[in-house]
């Protein structure tokens, strides 16, 4: 019955919010769009930041990537011909990268939406565990950075939700005690991190790789190299979850205006009941 009953306060929550989603073609992403699409069709506005060159391009990702998965099929026969109409009604697309300050958004866009915001959810990430160092640290450190940024100058914002890993907690084995990651500390015993020396250790072996004429092959070599190397040195075991445990350490800065959450999953595989049971993507 309390579950029943958190459910009810949950969904009755997002009733007349405005949301905006990053990552959300990602796997998680797109069942978070459906799953408030479906339960609470009276929630305001869910502002999806798209990575697209135009707002055309965009549109076509949404439609592509999101709606038109088979998780949407129940969505769909719930509203039958106006289901294209909801869709427009709910969903606004907005062409913009977490990795650049503002999200590339001109500052008309950024004010109103600014306005609107009452949810942040930060999905968007790179999940790929040798990932190049920088397109690693540009999404999962300094993404972090810029939609921290971004949630000071939203004055009705009631909550930022950033998704984050288990596996920021490394290889450690035991009980693990869910506490923030403050900014410098590290799990190797004697070392210390900068996360502004880190950015510089970036740029200056870029500029190195530009200088001696490397190969994109060479170049993206030693970029994963890198990340592995710097990972290791501070007791993570990949380049993954040591930018994502940056990534929190990021969060760790914000003013505590509103409430923020981490949310730190371990595996994430199909969907149990809803909307279909069992369904999921990218299987590994």
């Amino acid at each position: 019955m309390i579950g029943e009953m958190d459910a009810d306060s949950v969904v009755g929550y997002f009733r007349g919010k405005s949301i905006l989603i990053t990552g959300s073609t990602g796997f998680l992403g797109k069942v978070l769009v459906e799953k408030i699409l479906r339960v609470q069709p009276d929630v305001k506005k869910l502002y999806l930041l798209i990575r697209a060159p135009d707002a055309e391009s965009a549109k076509l990702r949404i439609q592509t990537e999101i709606i038109g998965r088979e998780i949407f099929h129940v969505l769909k026969e719930k509203h039958g011909v106006r289901f294209n109409n909801f869709i427009e009604e709910k969903i606004c697309p907005l062409v913009g990268d977490i990795i650049y300050e503002n999200f590339g958004l001109d500052s008309a866009q950024l004010g109103e939406l600014s306005k609107d915001v009452d949810v942040i959810v930060n999905g968007a990430a790179t999940t790929n565990f040798f990932e190049r160092y920088d397109v690693a640290f540009d999404v999962n450190v300094l993404g972090v950075k810029h939609i921290c940024a971004f949630a000071t100058k939203c004055p009705k914002l009631k909550m930022l939700l950033h998704v984050s890993t288990a596996y920021v907690a490394g290889e450690q084995e035991g009980i693990i005690p869910e506490k923030p990651i403050l900014m410098g500390e590290t799990i190797k015993v004697g070392t210390h991190l900068e996360i502004e020396s880190e950015l510089n250790l970036i740029k200056v072996t870029m500029q190195e790789l530009k200088a001696s004429c490397s190969t994109e092959k060479a170049g993206r070599k030693t970029m994963k190299e890198l990340g592995l190397k710097r990972a290791r040195h501070f007791g993570w075991p990949n380049t993954y979850v040591f930018t994502k445990a940056m990534g929190e350490m990021m969060m760790g800065l914000l003013p505590m205006d509103f409430p923020v959450v981490i949310i730190r999953p371990s595996i994430i595989t199909s969907t149990l009941k809803e909307p279909l049971p069992g369904w999921m993507e990218g299987i590994k």
